[in-house]
């Protein structure tokens, strides 16, 4: 399918957006914050990497069996990234608004 392969493409797109995004900043909670959006991007890059692979390329019981993994994996990956995301968002405004008050 197509919209896989343009999901795939997008969220590769987002995650090299929000690693660059981290290194260039200079504030320690919005790292923190970027690196969580980053780790999202990313698992939802692998998961559906791996759901492309096992619904249009996957022809023996290896390549279902690493499909899968791939999936499960980057389904965790972005759930964990969504926590740390939540996390630090209040501390990232926070933060944002003591700079903005001190300039």
């Amino acid at each position: 399918m197509f919209i896989f392969v343009f999901l795939i493409i997008i969220l590769l797109a987002f995650y090299l957006f929000y690693k660059t995004k981290y290194f260039r900043s200079n504030r320690p909670v919005e790292k923190k914050w970027l690196s969580a959006k980053s780790n999202i991007a990313l698992g939802l890059f692998v998961s559906l990497f791996g759901l492309n692979h096992l619904f249009f390329i996957a022809e023996s019981a290896v390549n279902y069996i690493i499909a899968v993994l791939f999936t499960l994996y980057g389904a965790y990956f972005a759930l964990v990234g969504f926590k740390k995301y939540k996390h630090y968002l209040p501390f990232a405004i926070e933060e944002a608004e003591e700079l903005d008050m001190q300039n």
